[in-house]
């Protein structure tokens, strides 16, 4: 056997094997659209030298070690790996808890991108339809597991946190890195962007963040602290019912409808563009995807369990660990690939990332964790407290003015960075109790208290 042959098997063509019939499909059939969240994953990941690999004789043992280069080496962050042994073995030996924290919340980056890169692989035998579902359900897996294992603690306000800076950080701090890297990049270049998918994903923003709003609202409708907090929970649960019908109206949108404004669009020159062959077979692709699912849902553990702990020792608010430290670790690969195609002029990518995320994660992710937590019997709303509202509500109206014109400038980008870096400030000097979360009337009616026992005495 010559060594040309060698190594195409060693690069895929057991994958076709593996996969019982995809050889012969064209790769153009096999994969599924490209939509910016694949593409910007794909951005960090490495060409594999497979030439070592290819003169392994043993079939399988070449496979596990194709498996091997492509799973654990084929990133960029790969460097981030031995945080996992670490993070155990800083919770099996009782190191400080603050440590645990730290190196699990390391460790979750380069596994929340191997999630979506096999993800990718996943889609490639199952077709576009079933892969953008994927795409469409997994982009964010790191924080439902996050949020889901908060839940279960009954940390509810550490949920609403995370979820709330995810949603933060895509549209200010991703976005407005994007577009001051890229607007620097190409002073001498007019930048432009399609509007469609900022406008869908802008009206999603808003329909959210009307059915935040109204349970905020009933803190000051109500007579009764005990009809507050009912009719709070009773009208979140049924917003949660409406947002996740509207997600999979976006997702019929998306995928079927007008799938043409969420493509993202590829040049055939790009050197940089990832090979269409997929690198692992199905079966292979779907149990990394569980092993990867399992190491998250271990560290996600370590991370809400700890998370008080880190606070205490750092010295800051658990609000702020929540909201910013949480949401730039976990999404960091994600966030890296929206800057690099940037630079490369290629907005349309980097704004399907951070608006796309975004809407996942305040349309899906938001009130999936309700339902969730009415299953269980944990009463958990969509109030998200006065300022979390606040900021909620004018980081999307300052994005949707940002993206009204469809096009862009480095100024742009620093307004919506400086947006970012002031709430992280308020947030920083803001030390809430946690799951005690300040209630506007019980302040009102402690004034109006304080001023009749003046008025008596």
């Amino acid at each position: 056997m010559d060594s040309s042959r060698i190594q195409q098997d060693a690069a895929g063509v057991w994958v076709g094997m593996e996969s019982g019939g995809m050889k012969g499909t064209s790769n153009k059939e096999a994969r599924p659209g490209r939509t910016a969240h694949t593409m910007s994953s794909s951005s960090l990941r490495k060409k594999s030298e497979l030439q070592l690999i290819s003169k392994v004789r043993i079939g399988w043992l070449r496979n596990i070690l194709n498996n091997l280069q492509e799973v654990i080496l084929g990133t960029k962050l790969s460097l981030l790996f031995p945080a996992i042994p670490l993070a155990i073995a800083a919770h099996v030996y009782s190191f400080g808890r603050e440590w645990i924290f730290a190196l699990s919340l390391l460790a979750l980056a380069p596994l929340a991108e191997r999630v979506s890169f096999l993800t990718e692989q996943i889609a490639c035998y199952t077709g576009p339809t079933v892969g953008g579902l994927l795409n469409a359900t997994c982009g964010n897996a790191t924080e439902l597991i996050i949020a889901i294992l908060a839940l279960s603690q009954n940390k509810i306000d550490v949920v609403k946190y995370s979820l709330l800076g995810s949603i933060l950080s895509n549209l200010l701090l991703v976005l407005g890195t994007s577009l001051l890297c890229g607007g620097l990049a190409n002073l001498n270049k007019e930048q432009k962007f399609d509007r469609k998918q900022a406008d869908v994903n802008s009206f999603l923003l808003l329909l959210g963040l009307f059915c935040h709003i109204l349970p905020l609202l009933f803190k000051f409708s109500a007579t009764s602290a005990q009809t507050v907090a009912q009719s709070t929970l009773n009208l979140s649960r049924v917003c949660s019912i409406v947002m996740l019908v509207a997600y999979i109206a976006y997702l019929i949108f998306q995928l079927w409808t007008h799938r043409q404004f969420f493509e993202a669009q590829e040049d055939s020159d790009d050197d940089d563009t990832p090979e269409e062959v997929p690198v692992i077979g199905f079966w292979s692709g779907f149990a990394w995807l569980t092993i990867m699912t399992a190491i998250i849902a271990l560290l996600s553990e370590y991370v809400v369990g700890t998370i008080e702990a880190a606070s205490d020792s750092w010295g800051v608010s658990v609000s702020f660990i929540s909201i910013i430290l949480l949401p730039i670790v976990g999404n960091a690969a994600e966030h890296a690939g929206a800057v690099i195609f940037a630079f490369k002029n290629k907005l349309d990518i980097s704004l399907g990332v951070a608006l796309g995320s975004a809407t996942q994660i305040s349309m899906f992710v938001v009130p999936l964790c309700v339902i969730v937590a009415w299953i269980m019997g944990i009463k958990m709303d969509l109030d998200f407290n006065m300022i979390e509202t606040v900021c909620l509500a004018l980081s999307i109206i300052v994005t949707a003015f940002t993206l009204q014109d469809g096009t862009s400038h480095y100024m742009k980008g620093l307004v919506l960075l400086l947006c970012y870096f002031v709430i992280g400030a308020c947030f920083l000097v803001l030390r809430t109790p946690l799951n005690q979360p300040p209630n506007i009337l019980n302040v009102a009616n402690t004034s109006v208290n304080n001023q009749i026992l003046r008025l008596k005495h």
